[in-house]
């Protein structure tokens, strides 16, 4: 891919051993470029190796081997340069409580050797709504104004990058979606955006690429709809007349399962067959059907299927 704001080759990180504990390889090569000017989700389960690499981009942890560089800038070549050119909000919420978040976007330009006279602080606290915030102590903004004050920390430098590290971790719904809002805004004006999120809704409306990473290795790597499609079920609900004893089987049927004591879901191939044919199945076994619902897979049933089987794999790949 070309014109790359992120370029990550063969990235490994190791860990030492811990008394009798071996070494824990968190991430084994792991390649992929983020594109400039669009929104990128880095997806995974807990321990997958997400806030590692995030680490590495940061300069907080030590690479083991492998190259990055940030909008064309080699994390150990030209370490300057690369860290000028990223923003890095992470999950955990770390500013001065004492201090009001002017004091903290000041503060902040002050360590990135900004002149005083060129610093935005101002503007970035209307970017981010905490104008009437400007003279509160930090320690009595509501966890969604803190939030919001560590995005305008991560940009006072004016990084063409912005990673985002979970930003949404226990905020409420409305709180979520003024910063989606905020992220978007961001990325309008020409801010690369990387998002690591659990919130797979948030990652299949924001992002234009995702790639998912698992136990330290990269499993996918595509445009957000492309990854949806990779899953070709679709999924129907049919709520019958009576308990269901035994699921009816078909070839045509993925799955079967129980969703109520009267109420079954089957998923299948829509390449395969259609929502007709599964419910004249259905009424071959003695089902009389009542109610019909159906669904086509999302982003979710996209991750759970590909770390399930990448785990699946595991095992034989380490023998």
């Amino acid at each position: 891919m070309s014109d790359a704001a992120i370029s990550i080759r063969n990235l490994v990180k190791e860990y030492a051993s811990q008394g009798e504990a071996p070494p824990k390889l968190a991430l084994k090569g792991v390649s992929f470029d983020v594109p400039e000017g669009g929104i990128f989700g880095l997806l995974g389960p807990n321990g997958a190796g997400k806030s590692t690499l995030i680490n590495i981009l940061s300069g907080l942890v030590m690479k083991t081997s492998g190259d990055v560089s940030i909008w064309g800038h080699d994390i150990d070549r030209n370490q300057r340069n690369a860290k000028a050119n990223i923003g890095i909000v992470p999950q955990e919420i770390v500013f001065d409580p004492f201090f009001t978040p002017f004091e903290v976007l000041e503060n902040q330009g002050g360590m990135y050797g900004i002149a005083k006279a060129l610093r935005r602080s101002e503007d970035l606290l209307k970017a981010v709504h905490l104008e009437d915030k400007r003279n509160a102590y930090a320690r009595s903004l509501s966890g969604g104004m803190k939030r919001r004050l560590l995005i305008a920390k991560a940009m006072v430098h004016s990084p063409p990058v912005l990673v985002l590290d979970e930003p949404t971790a226990g905020v409420d719904v409305e709180l979520r979606r003024q910063l989606w809002e905020l992220v978007t805004e961001l990325n309008r004006e020409g801010v690369t955006v990387v998002l690591t999120t659990h919130y797979l809704e948030e990652a299949e409306e924001l992002c234009e690429r995702i790639a998912i990473i698992n136990h330290g290795e990269l499993i996918a790597n595509k445009p957000t709809r492309e990854l949806v499609d990779m899953t070709r079920e679709k999924i129907v609900v049919l709520t019958v007349d009576r308990d269901i004893d035994v699921l009816p089987d078909d070839p045509a049927f993925l799955r079967c399962e129980k969703a109520g004591d009267q109420i079954m879901e089957i998923a299948y191939d829509k390449d395969r067959a259609n929502a007709g044919q599964v419910m004249s199945v259905v009424q071959e076994k003695g089902f009389t059907i009542r109610d019909v619902t159906t669904r086509e897979a999302d982003l979710e049933d996209v991750f759970v299927r590909l770390t399930t089987e990448a785990q699946a794999a595991e095992p034989a790949s380490a023998g």
